[in-house]
């Protein structure tokens, strides 16, 4: 896929990454899900975010959340991520680890990164891969990608 900005540019599994890690870092302050985020930010907005990936992660990522809540008008809600049970779950995984499983399943299941981003975070699967009591997020990328594309685990 081509960078918007500098269309001979191809955008990279770092730029994905970034993008996906702080799409979890914005959904977790707001306590929202993820598709959340994804869906009122949209296409368009999401491909310049995308494509602006490699400045952006220079910056303070508080502030990057903060104009991202700001710029797409993203509210509260009343998701806990974290609310989880400690005897299934000791540690909760961060948003560079959650970031890292939906980059991965997002490479591996789209070419276009930016309707792969809306595909992926829409999917019912996200509400097994998003459930810390069980093992689905820190199963190895294929299997995440096989039961993606079942539709189950």
């Amino acid at each position: 896929m081509k960078n918007k900005y500098f269309p001979d540019e191809e955008l990279g599994f770092d730029d994905l990454y970034f993008t996906c890690y702080m799409i979890e870092r914005v959904s977790r302050k707001l306590r929202q899900r993820n598709a959340y985020a994804v869906n009122r930010i949209g296409s368009d907005a999401m491909y310049h975010l995308i494509s602006c990936a490699g400045t952006l992660h220079s910056m303070n990522p508080l502030q990057v959340e903060s104009d991202w809540i700001c710029e797409y008008h993203l509210e509260p809600g009343d998701f806990d991520i974290t609310a989880v049970d400690r005897n299934l779950c000791d540690q909760i995984p961060s948003e560079t680890q959650m970031g890292k499983v939906y980059a991965r399943l997002i490479d591996a299941v789209a070419s276009d990164y930016v309707s792969g981003i809306s595909d992926v975070y829409n999917s019912p699967i996200c509400e097994t891969i998003d459930n810390y009591n069980s093992s689905a997020y820190y199963e190895p990328s294929y299997v995440i990608t096989k039961a993606y594309l079942s539709g189950c685990f």
